[in-house]
């Protein structure tokens, strides 16, 4: 994989805050510490879009003839079910 050069701008607040993170040992470089915010954004936004797909999803499935109690228990089951 290749990589791309950036120049970024940063108030001082920012880059202090950067160096602090670097100084504490989190990260060992600037570099470091913006590809794991992007990291940590693109993850965010992965389960962001697979939300809005269920909620669209359960908009579009229409009115349920179950009960509460009934989706619950499915609701409970499903979540107890080994992710594959």
């Amino acid at each position: 994989m290749g990589t791309t050069r950036k120049t970024i701008t940063l108030s001082e607040q920012q880059d202090a805050w950067v160096k602090a993170r670097i100084e504490n040992g989190d990260y060992t470089n600037d570099s470091e510490y913006f590809r794991d915010m992007i990291r940590r954004d693109q993850e965010q936004n992965t389960k962001f879009l697979a939300l809005k797909q269920a909620i669209q999803e359960g908009l579009e499935s229409g009115v349920s003839n179950r009960s509460v109690k009934d989706i619950w228990t499915e609701a409970e089951r499903r979540h107890k079910r080994p992710h594959a």
